[in-house]
Formats: structure tokens, sequence, C-alpha cells
């Protein structure tokens, strides 16, 4: 298709990018879309509406800022890969990844598919939240946030080609890292909460030398407010994180041309990584979209998919047990408990199922699976030592591994982002999930990529490993 042959794009480096390079763009990127979070956007209105299409959670995880010229964050992006892959995963379109003509096909589609994505939220969001009256403010905020957007998946692809790791995880981590200092060490005084600091921290300490507030008001909070039950969540998702990231099987492999050199393939217990997490938010995002415009227009039944109040609140429907339920400690603590159970079995539920159905998909699109993997060691003329350089062996071997490391890290990553969304971790739950598991991904490919420079002979080990 000529339009999609035509599509702008970023170009591949048709040399090796070296990690001072790599470096460069990273920062460049990162510095800009910190720089654009904090442009608001001409002509918005003075007072935000109460009702916010986006929920906190939901923020976080597409590095959305309400307000600013890049208000769409990654949701475009990740929304326009959750309908490839279920049309790919669904064999409603047959796609060859082996084939150059058919990736093109697919990545051409995809960019269309984002770009009408971003029109259509960008408009949205103007219609029928920061302008409903449907004026020449309306169309001037679509436009701000459909530029926003595009500069958005334009810099993901800088990071993704000439940086390190992508730039929807880079914006993720960035928009985290920011939410959590300003929750734990914020100094500002509450305006929901008089006599409170913002951050949870200097709350606490400010309790304990002065004794007021109460050290008991500091430690559980209501509501958003981040509290010391929050750090002590957010530290232990931290640790159980890295702790699971750290873990692996590695299987040991011969170099066939080269007499008595081995190496290990690692296969991570989380090896989906946290991408089914990001696509179960992006779901759920689109559930509460979908349930809003329904809401507006009066359509028939509306109410199942999303219910609101006369204050804005979403008070019921799918999209209600989809978002992050109260804190469990602080129901426990005000004996709502019993009242929102269902709520937190449905979020928990919810988010692990999905993750465990996307992490399937996402190993069986892009080419994790044991077939693939064991071509492309095959290719790269490695086999297992004391077993037949037979590309069936391999895959026989590498079958037994990646379908149970599929399903629990999928169901893991799941858990553990309900689980801290349920204690109140600072950053949300998910948010602190995908942080750490990016950053510490990031740590391992910037040393990976320092060592390549160091010995440029086992650079296509890691390209294989990867």
């Amino acid at each position: 298709m000529p339009v999609i042959r035509r599509m702008p794009e970023v170009s591949l480096p048709k040399r090796h990018v070296s990690f001072n390079e790599k470096l460069f763009w990273t920062l460049v990127v990162l510095i800009l879309f910190y720089v654009m979070s904090e442009v608001k956007m001409w002509r918005l209105p003075e007072e935000l509406p109460r009702v916010a299409l986006f929920t906190d959670l939901m923020r976080t995880v597409m590095a959305s800022e309400r307000g600013s010229i890049i208000e769409l964050g990654i949701g475009p992006i990740v929304t326009g890969g959750i309908v490839m892959q279920l049309l790919v995963g669904g064999k409603m379109i047959n796609i060859d990844y082996t084939n150059p003509e058919d990736r093109v096909l697919f990545q051409g589609t995809q960019k269309i598919l984002v770009i009408v994505l971003t029109l259509f939220e960008a408009f949205t969001l103007s219609r029928f939240q920061y302008a409903p009256q449907m004026d020449m403010t309306t169309w001037i905020l679509t436009l701000q946030m459909f530029i926003g957007g595009i500069m958005i998946w334009f810099w993901d692809e800088v990071v993704s080609k000439w940086g390190f790791g992508s730039g929807v995880s880079l914006f993720i981590a960035a928009g985290v890292s920011k939410q959590i200092m300003w929750m734990a060490f914020s100094p500002l005084e509450t305006e929901g909460l008089p006599g409170h600091k913002i951050g949870a921290i200097p709350d606490f300490v400010n309790s304990l030398l002065k004794g007021s507030p109460p050290i008991s008001e500091t430690i559980i909070k209501p509501g958003i407010y981040p509290d010391m039950i929050g750090v002590l969540a957010t530290i232990a998702v931290f640790v159980m994180v890295v702790y699971a990231e750290s873990m692996r099987i590695e299987i040991p492999l011969t170099y066939g041309s080269v007499r008595g050199a081995r190496g290990r393939y690692p296969l991570r217990f989380v090896y989906v990584s946290n991408i089914p997490v990001i696509l179960t938010v992006a779901l759920f995002q689109n559930v509460r979209l979908w349930g809003f415009l329904l809401h507006k227009v009066g359509a028939p039944g509306a109410d199942l998919i999303a219910k609101w109040d006369v204050e804005g609140n979403l008070v019921g429907g799918l999209a209600y047990y989809l978002s992050s339920p109260p804190k469990l400690y602080h129901s426990l603590y005000t004996g709502t408990f019993m009242e929102n159970l269902p709520h937190f079995l449905v979020y928990v539920g919810a988010m692990i199922s999905f993750s465990i159905m996307f992490g399937w998909l996402w190993v069986d699109i892009t080419g994790m699976d044991a077939k693939h993997v064991a071509q492309q060691l095959h290719k790269a003329g490695m086999q297992i030592p004391g077993f037949r350089r037979d590309i069936r062996v391999m895959e026989k071997i590498l079958g037994r591994y990646i379908p149970p490391i599929t399903l629990m890290s999928s169901a893991f990553i799941g858990f553990i982002a309900s689980f801290a969304d349920l204690w109140g971790a600072l950053g949300t739950g998910t948010g602190i999930l995908l942080t750490t598991g990016i950053v510490y991904r990031l740590y391992e490919e910037m040393a990976s990529e320092q060592l390549s420079e160091m010995f440029p002979a086992i650079r296509k080990v890691f390209e294989v490993s990867r």
C-alpha cells in the first residue's frame, strides 16, 4: 500500500550506535518529555472538570499529565498495539514476521491506527471534558493534544532505534518516579487534610517532632493521600520485583563453529517483562472511556459499562470494578471491608486473568515462544551440549520451560500490581511494578552495551540472548 510505505518514521541506524550516543538520545528525549509534561494547553479551562476520563492509575501507566500538551501519553500507542495483537492473535489478519513485506505492512498499519486513535482520543477529551460547548476551543485543544500524541510517538521511535530500551518504558518510568518523589517527600501542605503535608515522610517526621498531627493519622490516611503504609508497600514491592527479576533458568549452549566456546541462554522468571500489565491497564482505561461516552450520549444500558453519580464519581458498572479499589487497610480500619470486597475480588481477578491472556499473546506474537527461540539459536550456530544439533530437539527442551514461565510470570506481575494497589503503594502498585522492572532491565541493557563495546566479538551473543 503506497500510504503505508510513505508513513513518516525515524530511520534505523545504518551503523553500530555507540554507548555514549545511545545515552545522549535517551537523555534528550527524557528531558523533552519532562519539559512538555509541564507545558499546559492554550485555552484550557481555569478550573478543570471534576470528572476525569483518566484515573490516577491510568495516568501513571499511560505517562499522562492532566492539562498538559502530552495529556494522551502513550495511550494511543498502547491501544493500537492491543488492537493489532488481537487481530493477529485471532487470525483475523495473517502476518508472517519472517517476511519483510509483511513486517512493513504490519508496522505501517499500526502507525495509521495510532494516528487515528490519537485524533479520536484528543477530540473525545476536548469535546466531552474540557470544551463541551463544541466551539473553536474544542478544535484548538484537540489539535494541541494531537500534536502532543504524535510527538510521543516519534520520541518512542527515537529511543527504540537510537537509545536504550523503548520510549514507552522510559516515559512510564519517568512519570512514576516523578510521582513517587512528590508523594513521598513533598513538604507542601495538603488542601484536603488540614495540618498534613503532601509527602508521607515529611508528614510522619513532623508528627514525631511536634506531636501534631497524631502519628496514627500519618500511618493511615483516607483516599488517595499518601501515608506511611503506602511507603512501606512501595519498598516491599520494589524488593519483590528486583528479586523476581534476578530469578532465571539458564540453558547451557555451545557455539558449534568455535571449539570450546560456551554460553548460557537466560530464561527470566519475569519472562514477559511488564507488557501484560501495560496492556491490561490500557484495556481497563478503554472500558472507562467508552463507558463515559455511552453515558454522555444516553445510550441504553450505559450504566452496565460505567455508572456516574451527580458529582461525577464513578460508582458502578464494569468500569468501576476494573478501577483501583479503596485501600484495603483503610477499609479494615473504617469497617467498610465487606462493602468493598466485591470490588477487591473483581479487580485482582481481572488484573491477573488479563495479564495471563496478554502475556500468552505477547509471547506468541513477538516470537518469544519455544519454536521461534529455537530457530534464533539454531541460526546463530548454537546448540545444547549433550544433544544432537537438531532444531526440533532444542524446541522440545525450551518447550519444557517457556510455557510454564510465561504463565507464572504473567500471573505474578498481575498479582503484584493489584496487591500493591490494594496496599496504597506510592505511584500506584502497577506504576511501581513497571518502573522497577524497567529500570532493572535498562541497567542490564546498558551494562551489556558497555561490555559489547569492550569486547565486540561477543556483541552477537548479546543480540541472540535478548
